[in-house]
């Protein structure tokens, strides 16, 4: 069933819950003191069944005492039922709230001007008018007026249609794959433990799901949901929803608490914002103003400033900063109000554009266009236009998906159109800076194969994080070879980058090593005092010509050439894989022909590849050597 999520707002003692009562039979005020005093004090919930669908109304307190819990339910509606009292017609909080209205987004409404059966036809007819045009002039610009009256039922039936229209005209909030309901309620239910309440302002919320408590990230488990009573296995986006948490008591979820996905979202103090001033607003907003800060249901205190000039006049709109007292925690995207402390009253309001930003240089002009992106183009040239700003440092994905609030998996529809690359680590790369950095990458495993033609490649720990990267994307595609840890191109051939002379003394030595067999000579006799030759060596373990064996017990070394060891491991496959009792030391001597000097090593390196496995004082040919083809 189509939804609208629809708030009541108006002057106090305009009969708004009286209206409320008459349209749907709830009594929204529920507090003691609120039915004592004839006034709304907290917010009220209700709901009415149409033929175009349900329709949630919040009932919101009229005083000016309460704006604040006003603005707490109003950041989540789509469309708003203006009270008008017939008698007194516009007041100054029917001013307030309906600019909050129009600042948040508000661009659909009602206008019900009450007690119509006190006042001449005429006198109603006016305040309908008037309250119609102060809504257009405040941006809502689907406004219809009608007559109503609590007492004798006049207009209700006409004010129940036109609400049921709101469904079909609404659009159905997107699934961003994230979710996010700012509590306004929560309470303790015997037997089933903490409830809390709220607007599930993004995404889809179902039985089981884990969220994070924030500010705090403390993490919770989802028990049940109801939606107006009723139990439900998944909250669409847009309705208003009872949480049953597993994992957390009532004194868990202070005022300002939020239910969030785990991840997406994380305090910050600096906030990128698009702010405008109410038209109505008595005076200009200098840069460097303190305010009062209202987003969600969390309310806190903030300095104001401006990026592009000094003051902002009323009616105009700019691009700002604002530096809250404390961290707080909300998506990117959300609405806000700001209020001035003293005397209180609503000044402004607009959109967050990065909630998790830094202190930015003003009359900047690259930050300036940077925030327009973030403000008017869709998501795919936002997230573009953050990339090529970072070059090839990059933006973490966490990040990236937070700016546009949106899970990783959506953050991924967006990076072909965006021209975006992923690394390993998730650093995402503008595709100019990726093609970038796969040059440089490849330039100085290049460098370092024509500096160092005896080394096996580059050290990738030498690497940067970005280039370490974008190193394992090369491999996995092909164009690089990483072998223990070192670098080097495909078609890498050291010996050709070798001089003549070089190339006949390593030539030289290896043939020492092959003549030797499984008997080589030591390696320093090979090398004496000649530097080369130790060089020649080096190149050639390091190419893996030669292979070095460690005798543990006598801590010496021995150097085999690679045929050698082929021989050595084709001879035992042939000759001792059937002693199911294995062999010992002196049975691969003999069968080799070579002294323990030689075979134990020659044994520590078959084991340590896994060729060989030892048992007590015997070894085995392993199952996986008998399973490979003859070497």
């Amino acid at each position: 069933m189509r939804s609208a999520l629809v708030g009541v707002i108006g002057h106090v003692d305009h009969g708004k819950t009286a209206l409320v009562r008459a349209l749907t039979g709830i009594d929204t005020d529920r507090l003691a003191e609120e039915k004592r005093r004839g006034i709304s004090i907290v917010l009220g919930f209700s709901h009415l069944v149409t033929a175009g669908g349900e329709i949630d109304l919040i009932d919101m307190p009229g005083h000016e005492r309460f704006v604040r819990t006003m603005i707490s339910g109003a950041t989540g509606i789509g469309a708003v039922l203006l009270v008008v009292d017939a008698r007194e017609g516009i007041q100054p909080q029917t001013v307030e709230h309906v600019g909050i209205a129009g600042l948040i987004g508000v661009r659909r409404g009602i206008v019900a001007v009450t007690k119509c059966d006190l006042v001449p036809v005429e006198e109603a007819v006016a305040a309908g008018e008037a309250a119609a045009g102060l809504a257009r002039d405040a941006g809502i610009a689907e406004v219809t007026a009608v007559r109503t009256s609590a007492v004798t039922g006049e207009g209700l039936d006409e004010l129940r249609r036109l609400l049921g229209d709101l469904p079909e005209g609404s659009a159905e909030p997107g699934d961003s794959g994230v979710f996010w309901l700012p509590t306004d309620r929560v309470f303790a239910v015997p037997g089933f433990g903490t409830v809390v309440t709220g607007t599930l302002r993004r995404g889809a919320l179902s039985v089981g799901d884990e969220v994070e408590l924030t500010p705090g990230g403390r993490k919770a488990r989802v028990r049940s949901l109801q939606i107006h009573g009723r139990p439900v296995e998944t909250a669409p986006p847009g309705r208003r929803t009872a949480v049953n948490l597993r994992g957390v008591d009532q004194s868990d979820v202070p005022r300002g608490t939020a239910l969030a996905s785990p991840g997406l979202l994380t305090g910050s103090r600096w906030l990128d914002a698009e702010l405008t001033v109410l038209a109505t607003a008595s005076k200009e907003l200098r840069s460097g103003a303190v305010v009062r800060l209202l987003t969600g249901t969390v309310e806190t205190s903030a300095r104001l400033r401006l990026l592009d000039r000094d003051r902002l006049e009323p009616g105009t709109s700019a691009l700002v900063q604002l530096f809250t007292e404390s961290s707080i925690a909300v998506p990117a995207g959300e609405p806000f109000i700001i209020r001035t402390p003293s005397p209180p009253a609503t000044v402004g309001g607009g959109r967050i554009l990065d909630p998790v930003s830094r202190r930015h240089r003003r009359h900047d002009g690259r930050t300036l266009a940077g925030l327009r992106v973030l403000a008017e183009a869709p998501p795919a040239e936002t997230l573009a236009d953050r990339l090529r700003a970072a070059g090839t440092t990059g933006c973490a994905e966490a990040d990236l998906a937070r700016l546009l609030a949106v899970s990783p998996h959506r953050l991924h529809r967006y990076f072909k159109d965006a021209g975006a690359i992923l690394l390993p680590d998730g650093t995402v790369l503008d595709g100019t800076a990726g093609r970038t950095l796969e040059c440089e990458v490849l330039a100085l495993v290049e460098k370092h194969h024509r500096d160092h033609p005896a080394e096996p490649g580059l050290p990738r720990d030498r690497l940067g994080r970005n280039a370490g990267a974008m190193a394992a994307v090369l491999v996995e595609r092909g164009e690089l070879r990483n072998e223990q840890g070192r670098l080097r191109h495909r078609d890498f051939d050291p010996a050709a980058l070798l001089p003549e002379r070089s190339r006949r003394l390593i030539a030289a030595v290896e043939r020492e090593f092959l003549s030797g067999g499984l008997m080589p000579p030591d390696a320093s006799a090979v090398v004496g005092n000649d530097r080369e030759r130790f060089q020649a060596i080096l190149y050639l373990t390091r190419t893996g010509v030669l292979v070095r064996a460690t005798d543990r017990v006598q801590k010496r070394d021995i150097l085999f050439h690679r045929d050698a060891l082929v021989k050595a491991q084709r001879i035992m496959k042939t000759h001792l894989a059937d002693r199911n009792g294995g062999f010992l030391v002196g049975d691969l001597g003999k069968l080799l022909g070579i002294s323990r000097k030689y075979s134990i090593p020659l044994l520590e390196h078959l084991d340590a590849i896994r060729f060989t496995r030892r048992l007590d004082d015997r070894r085995v040919i392993s199952e996986a050597a008998e399973r490979t083809p003859g070497s």
